[in-house]
């Protein structure tokens, strides 16, 4: 029987992971960041995916910070832990680790170097779902993980039984009602179909899209709420609203990438993201005038 999905609807807010020069993860200051998110509302929240920095942490300092995660959540939302990894073996550790420390579902990244065949992606991951009891989320963004799906193999995915959602990047002509349905079309009943690009949302969302996997709401969960309880209703007139407040700020994101931007936010709210991992370099100050008058239109 395919798992219960829905631990994939609706908003989930993906934090960035406090951590010093050497990766030592800041567990305090995550505890604050993730006690906000529960405490606006949030579906659900994905701790160590790319807004995350799951990629430049080790094991170790990721199990510390989904241990933070899970004491600080408590059973009050939803908890999905990134395990994407180089190796198939490395995946599985990470899967063990999140069961074992308590997360409610996986998201899955095809992370490569040499890159992956359609079929090596799939055996990579028929035996992650093998080897865990909780739902997978697939990640499907080949800017980070530099492989692309194929509509076969997404079709094929979705049938094993541990699969239950997709991660899906914006369709490059903007086309949402046209892709949705043609993978509701393709692959099993019930697979939970959601998009990441966070300025692309509200179309989806307003299309039929499950879900918002989203990096703004890591940081702006009520905003990003508004926007997701609207498209999810049908209100496409509040909903054109509220993704207009968000318009400098996803100009912002597009223009510097948004995980640069969301330290630069998670610094103006006084929530000590430290810095970005090396080599990635935090933005200059002029761009942090920028996203201070971005956050003053989300509070009009």
């Amino acid at each position: 029987m395919p798992v219960d999905a829905s631990i994939f609807r609706g908003l989930s807010a993906f934090p960035l992971t406090p951590a010093d020069a050497e990766g030592v993860v800041n567990t305090d200051a995550f505890a604050v960041m993730i006690d906000r998110l529960v405490a606006a509302g949030v579906d659900s929240i994905a701790v160590l995916g790319s807004t995350g920095t799951y990629a430049y942490l080790d094991r170790s300092e990721r199990s510390r910070a989904l241990a933070a995660a899970v004491e600080t959540v408590a059973g009050r939302v939803s908890l999905i832990a990134g395990i994407g990894a180089l190796r198939t073996s490395w995946v599985h550790e990470l899967a063990r680790d999140a069961e074992r420390l308590g997360a409610d579902g996986l998201l899955l990244a095809p992370v490569s170097y040499a890159p992956l065949t359609q079929e090596e992606a799939f055996a990579h991951f028929d035996a992650t779902a093998a080897a865990t009891g909780l739902p997978i989320c697939i990640y499907n963004n080949p800017s980070t993980t530099h492989f692309s799906f194929s509509p076969a193999l997404v079709s094929r995915l979705s049938r094993l039984p541990s699969i239950a959602a997709i991660k899906m990047l914006l369709p490059a002509d903007g086309d949402f009602a046209d892709e949705i349905g043609r993978l509701r079309s393709s692959c099993r009943e019930g697979l939970i179909v959601g998009y990441s690009g966070d300025w692309g949302a509200a179309q989806a969302l307003l299309a039929g899209a499950n879900a918002w996997y989203s990096v703004v709401a890591g940081l702006l969960p009520v905003p990003a709420l508004r926007l997701t309880r609207a498209a999810l209703s049908g209100d496409r007139e509040t909903t054109t609203a509220a993704d207009a407040a968000f318009g400098p700020l996803w100009a912002l994101f597009r223009a510097y990438g948004s995980l640069r931007v969301m330290y630069l936010i998670a610094e103006q709210l006084g929530l000590r993201p430290g810095q970005p991992p090396l080599p990635i370099q935090p933005l200059d100050s002029s761009v942090s005038l920028a996203v201070a008058e971005a956050l003053e239109a989300l509070a009009r």
